[in-house]
């Protein structure tokens, strides 16, 4: 009455489809949906990294603006343009240590000595960056500014777990190489 539906590997070993067929098909779709992946994946990091920048050199001309949207005080205006420039400097510093990871990943070679230093550098620059938000609490307390901090702390020891791990794959790398 039921029929049991038969696995990939019962109809390859039953003769029903071949197995390099299967495996060809398989393989071909699996580089397809990675090319994309992955061609998205540097399209978001470019569009992050030069929108950044472009976001960085406008924070200037647009501070007055801001200073009257957001209704501040003529004394903070200055230090809070100042904190935002290093802030968006950091972080298009963060994408630019993605990039040069991301492309050891397409290279494939992730599990490299170099990753690991963009990984730490990831880690200080988002450190500065939550104890830059942390100080500004001090400034001028907002919400946002809370999530920021917080948000950019968990980063940083995100990446310096992330580093280690790292680390400790190259080491078994390195092991696996010597030994065979």
């Amino acid at each position: 009455m039921f029929e049991k539906e038969s696995t990939s590997s019962e109809r390859r070993s039953s003769g029903k489809v071949s197995s390099s067929k299967m495996d060809a098909h398989s393989a071909r779709f699996s580089v397809e949906q990675n090319r994309f992946r992955h061609k998205l994946t540097k399209l978001l990091l470019e569009l992050m990294f030069y929108g950044g920048i472009a976001t960085v050199i406008a924070i200037p001309f647009t501070t007055l603006d801001m200073r009257a949207f957001l209704r501040l005080p003529q004394y903070i205006s200055a230090p809070y343009m100042i904190l935002v420039m290093f802030a968006g400097i950091f972080a298009v510093y963060i994408v630019f240590q993605l990039k040069r990871m991301y492309k050891t990943l397409l290279d494939g070679s992730p599990f490299i000595v170099q990753n690991v230093s963009c990984l730490r550098n990831c880690a200080v620059a988002s450190a500065l960056i939550a104890l830059m938000f942390f100080v500004r609490l001090f400034m001028w307390f907002t919400y946002a500014a809370l999530l920021v901090s917080i948000a950019f702390a968990m980063l940083s020891l995100f990446s310096l777990t992330i580093k280690d791990l790292f680390k400790q794959a190259i080491a078994y790398k390195e092991e696996t190489d010597w030994t065979v």
